[in-house]
């Protein structure tokens, strides 16, 4: 009855979609007001996903015997993701160069405003801010700060002196494990809000954007989703069969309700929470979910990669001034080291893009007001870009460190051991074999 429950829920939000596009294209004026609905949706998960992020980890880090394993496991997910970064990051000179979009277009006072209005965001920060930003304030501050890597830095400290007491350590893991059970009954709860939030979120940027600035924009946006889905099945796929002999089909079908959500609000953070339970249930170890999955919001960011560089194309063509290919292979480096930490917030990579531009090419900063408009639609892909490549990720380097339970997995991806939706975790069934078998994955 529960699972019915939970179907219902996703249909809904399907429906919600639906009804927003219409809203926001019938009555545009309408639809802006409604934003404030899925701001609020979303709020209401960021708010949930530091606890979650830390009794993850605390749970997972603190039950390994060998300190050195977190590390390597950290080591091996910054160099999976540099690599699948960069070769998105080709992908996408390709396509771009080959497509060449930005032909006869023209801007306009109102756009170049907007363009300034976006560099201003993207000079807000650099490298050294972003890498002293990691260290929270107090201990506690990064709970109520909502900075992914700020948490991530707390409960990696607290799992490795939880992991050094010991025995002593047992009763802290058995009290976290209670908040994590507490936490995600709260995540439950506010699901049910999904629907509202994507009605919400839909409405508003259908009504923001209309359909004359999808019409002119359109070639933009379809050779953006094209490459992203090149990138998706024609790298990730194949990648994911040979080293771990996943089918991705059937990986993104048992994601199909996060994807949904991702793609009712925009923003790839709603999806974070279930990330963790799903990649927990599929048969990759606690240690490897809780240290992939929130470094790979900050770090892995191929969607992102693959939008930073059609659109810095796009604009130097539309703009007539055409970039060199050192000045493209120069530029879209700097862009994706100015971009980490930037996945999953709505609206970063538009910043991130005119930054770059402010930074080294200063006269094209007026075309991105170009794709002002329609960034919200391409936020989407990059989210889901994202989202699909962190999946991915986290069961690769599961197999890498051998801690992915293949036959678990092909259970799961068979429908024969089904996701629990009304706790998100397997508090009924035996962890999976990859954390019973291993001894270095037993509590300290």
């Amino acid at each position: 009855m529960s699972r019915d429950r939970t179907h219902y829920l996703y249909i809904a939000v399907i429906v919600a979609v639906i009804a927003g596009i219409a809203v926001g294209l019938v009555a545009p004026d309408l639809g802006k007001e409604l934003k404030p609905l899925g701001t609020a949706f979303v709020a209401l998960i960021k708010m949930m996903i530091s606890p979650i992020i830390f009794c993850t980890i605390v749970l997972g880090v603190g039950s390994v015997t060998q300190a050195a394993k977190v590390g390597r496991v950290g080591g091996l997910a910054l160099g999976y993701f540099l690599v699948m970064s960069t070769v998105a990051l080709v992908i996408g000179l390709v396509v771009g160069n080959l497509i060449d979009p930005g032909n006869g277009l023209q801007l306009t006072d109102e756009l170049r405003k907007a363009a300034e209005a976006e560099a201003a965001k993207g000079g807000e920060s650099d490298t050294v801010t972003f890498l002293l930003g990691i260290i929270p304030t107090t201990l506690v501050s990064a709970f109520t700060a909502g900075q992914v890597l700020q948490t991530l830095l707390v409960a990696l400290l607290a799992g490795f002196a939880v992991q050094a007491m010991g025995e002593r350590g047992r009763p802290i893991l058995t009290g976290v494990g209670h908040i994590q059970r507490l936490v995600f009954r709260v995540l439950i709860m506010i699901m049910w809000a999904a629907p509202v939030g994507a009605f919400g979120a839909m409405a508003a940027v259908v009504g923001a954007t209309g359909v004359d600035a999808l019409k002119s924009l359109g070639l933009i946006m379809l050779a953006f989703y094209a490459t992203c889905l090149l990138f998706v099945f024609g790298v990730l796929g194949p990648v994911l069969w040979m080293f771990a002999r996943v089918s991705l089909l059937s990986l993104l079908r048992y994601l199909g309700r996060e994807f949904l959500l991702i793609l009712g609000t925009s923003s790839s953070e709603p999806a974070l929470p279930r990330l963790i339970a799903k990649m927990e249930h599929l048969g990759v170890s606690r240690p490897v979910v809780g240290i992939t999955v929130p470094t790979g919001y900050s770090f892995n960011l191929d969607g992102t990669a693959i939008y930073l560089t059609m659109a810095t194309l796009f604009i130097a063509s539309a703009t007539g001034a055409p970039l060199s290919g050192g000045e493209q292979i120069s530029l879209l480096v700097f862009m994706i080291i100015a971009s980490k930490g930037a996945a999953g917030v709505t609206g970063a990579g538009l910043a991130t893009l005119a930054g770059g531009l402010q930074s080294h090419r200063p006269e094209l900063v007026d075309g991105v007001g170009l794709i002002v408009g329609i960034d919200r639609f391409m936020s989407e892909a990059r989210a889901l870009t994202n989202f699909a490549g962190n999946a991915v990720a986290t069961v690769l380097i599961g197999t890498w460190t051998g801690e992915f339970d293949r036959e678990r997995a092909a259970e799961v991806l068979a429908g024969r051991v089904p996701f629990d939706e009304t706790t998100l975790l397997d508090e009924d069934q035996p962890p999976p074999p990859a954390e019973r078998s291993d001894p270095a994955m037993s509590p300290a």
